[in-house]
């Protein structure tokens, strides 16, 4: 591809260089992963200053789409998942909305009995059976997240479902279910053996945890998710307001 920008242009350099490397970090090269050339060197190249430059990368690092380190480089951010505080939906939803292409890994379920502290959160005897759906998911190049849900038994799911559909959607439509409040946790580990093997990472890795309790309109308990996360590849957003 070659570099270059129209300097007799109304339209301003930094948007040049900016349009330009959004163009740039979709080759081949340079997706997920690789080192942009250096600044000084598309300075030159481009006939512009490093400040031109900067202020581009500093527009393209606020998207998510750069990370920048010192001493070592720029370069183009493997692919992330960006989930939000204020607004919460199935994976599934989550990943359409923002028009993400995901691979579902694994998808099955099964009944366990339920542990004391399943039990303590659904309100039911330890020992019931409730069912677990397990899903790994993430990009073509490999998985990046796995879930385990539990359901209460009064819902009525069978594990007979297309779980490939949005899970809240399968709850709230086929079992007139609505869920309508989410409590999170979040927090960091390092990845057991188990968990490693199931994200194709090594065993201590960074992995983030996130735990979902989800409630009906009557604060009665619906599902418990956990999820796993690879650490570099999910970001979550809060938006805090004054």
């Amino acid at each position: 591809m070659e570099l270059k920008i129209d300097h007799q242009s109304p339209v301003p350099l930094h948007f040049q260089v900016e349009e330009l490397l959004r163009k740039i970090i979709e080759l081949p090269e340079y997706k997920n992963g690789g080192f942009l050339p250096k600044e000084v060197e598309l300075a030159k190249r481009l006939g512009i200053s490093r400040n031109t430059i900067r202020q581009a990368t500093n527009k393209l690092e606020y998207e998510g789409l750069l990370t920048r380190k010192k001493g070592v480089g720029t370069k183009v951010a493997e692919n992330t998942v960006t989930t939000s505080l204020d607004s919460w939906h199935s994976f599934t939803q989550e990943m359409s909305e923002k028009g993400v292409v995901f691979v579902n890994f694994r998808i099955e379920t099964k009944w366990v009995k339920a542990d004391a502290k399943l039990a303590a959160f659904m309100q039911i005897p330890e020992e019931t059976e409730v069912l677990c759906l397990v899903r790994l998911r993430g990009f073509e190049d490999g998985p990046f997240v796995y879930f385990e849900s539990y359901f209460h038994p009064r819902i009525g799911l069978t594990g007979k479902e297309d779980f490939a559909r949005p899970l809240y959607d399968i709850i709230e439509e086929d079992y007139h279910v609505v869920p309508v409040l989410s409590r999170e946790k979040i927090r960091a580990k390092t990845a057991s053996a188990i968990t490693a093997k199931r994200l194709k990472i090594r065993n201590g890795d960074p992995v983030l945890v996130r735990e979902r309790f989800v409630f009906d309109p009557g604060n009665r308990p619906i599902e418990y998710n956990i999820g796993f996360y690879i650490a570099e590849k999910f970001t979550y957003s809060i938006d805090i307001k004054r």
